[in-house]
């Protein structure tokens, strides 16, 4: 299945047979302390940077409207950000995932972002459109 908005990722994980727990990672983009200036003048042209994890929530598959919806709720937590990553965490037997394994999954995510090892989650901008990373 070829995911181009936000729209099509939450469709896919409500059409799956056990319920699904949605892991969002927000991140920033930072200039790294050590640059180059190149890399100074790429982040200017907001081309590159290093991403820096700054909230993560989980949500049901259900309990989730839409992009807006999530994006709006970010705003109330006063904390800006330029992308997010997504991943859905399946649950067995019709029940929903542990909490544990929804934390265990979240700090993953968060370690991975710091990391750089992003390219298994879906990342998505602001608006909700698809991030590739080239």
């Amino acid at each position: 299945m070829q995911i181009a908005d936000f729209s099509d990722f939450l469709g896919a994980a409500r059409g799956q047979p056990e319920p699904q727990r949605l892991l969002f990672v927000f991140a920033v983009a930072e200039l790294p302390q050590q640059h180059t200036p190149g890399q100074a003048r790429r982040f200017e042209q907001r081309r590159g940077g290093a991403l820096a994890p700054v909230m993560c929530v989980d949500k049901g598959a259900a309990e989730l409207e839409g992009f807006a919806a999530l994006a709006e709720e970010s705003r109330h937590t006063g904390q800006p950000w330029d992308m997010v990553f997504v991943a859905a965490l399946a649950g067995e037997n019709a029940q929903a995932p542990q909490a544990s394994h929804v934390d265990r999954g979240l700090k993953m995510m968060v370690d991975a972002v710091h990391r750089g090892a992003v390219e298994r989650f879906l990342a998505f901008d602001p608006q909700g459109q698809v991030v590739r990373f080239a």
